[in-house]
């Protein structure tokens, strides 16, 4: 079994009011410090963080934003920035998710100036990388996957590499119920983690490398006992604190 510590992040998406991430943790968090072995983060939209930070405050469970701006301050209108992140006491952010990638123009440019500017902040970077159902039918999963690794993290420096979290998210399994088998998963977050290898191998060693793509509590087990699979980003079942809770507890002890 690997040292890495594993890491199960919620991405409750454009999910949740106020009222319901504050019902939601009341029902989750009683149970959330069973797994002092799992770490836990929960991504709700920007308008809940400020209730979800002091719902969790004092427990295991840390924070993540879905998303934020490269850029200090500026002229960037809807955006945030890591500062205004940090203030509500966010830790974590997801950065180039296949949403953001598809219906929002987010480019690996951008994500290669994303990801050192969460690290400089502090803030834990968990980057999502996938190929789409044409890509994987056409073969082409590992070249998507080393452009994506490659260039998002050309300006990270190899001693700060251990820092960041990468998610492996087939495009064609987000929120279809078509998950990847545990075989497919493995061998693409095995490839990841040869590419970040390339890179530094004692960082390689370190990262941990999640699955997101319709994980829930009946597939969460098999899934989580492959060797280079280090957990999931876990959207649909996150919405349901019972579910969320079961794919926390299928983690690996």
């Amino acid at each position: 079994m690997s040292d890495r510590t594993p890491l199960v992040a919620a991405n409750w998406k454009m999910h949740k009011t106020n009222a319901e991430a504050a019902a939601f943790l009341d029902e989750f968090l009683p149970g959330a410090g069973g797994r002092p072995d799992v770490e836990v983060v929960i991504c709700p939209a920007f308008t809940a963080l400020r209730t979800v930070a002091e719902r969790t405050a004092g427990t295991p469970v840390r924070i993540g934003a879905q998303n934020m701006h490269h850029a200090a301050a500026g002229a960037f209108t809807g955006e945030v920035s890591a500062s205004m992140l940090e203030e509500l006491g966010v830790e974590a952010v997801v950065l180039g998710h296949s949403e953001r990638r598809q219906l929002f123009g987010e480019t690996d440019a951008g994500l290669q100036r994303k990801v050192p500017a969460a690290l400089q902040a502090g803030l834990l970077p968990i980057l999502c990388v996938g190929e789409t159902e044409e890509e994987r039918e056409a073969g082409e999963t590992e070249r998507k996957l080393r452009q994506q690794v490659q260039v998002d993290l050309a300006e990270v420096p190899e001693d700060h590499l251990a820092g960041i979290v990468v998610a492996y998210e087939p495009i064609w399994a987000i929120g279809t119920g078509n998950t990847a088998t545990p075989a497919q998963a493995q061998d693409a977050i095995a490839f990841v983690r040869a590419l970040l290898g390339d890179r530094s191998r004692e960082a390689a060693a370190e990262i941990r490398v999640l699955y997101g793509g319709s994980m829930n509590p009946g597939n969460a087990e098999e899934l989580l006992a492959q060797p280079d699979i280090d957990g999931g980003l876990v959207g649909g079942a996150s919405l349901d604190p019972g579910d969320f809770a079961g794919i926390v507890a299928a983690a690996p002890r």
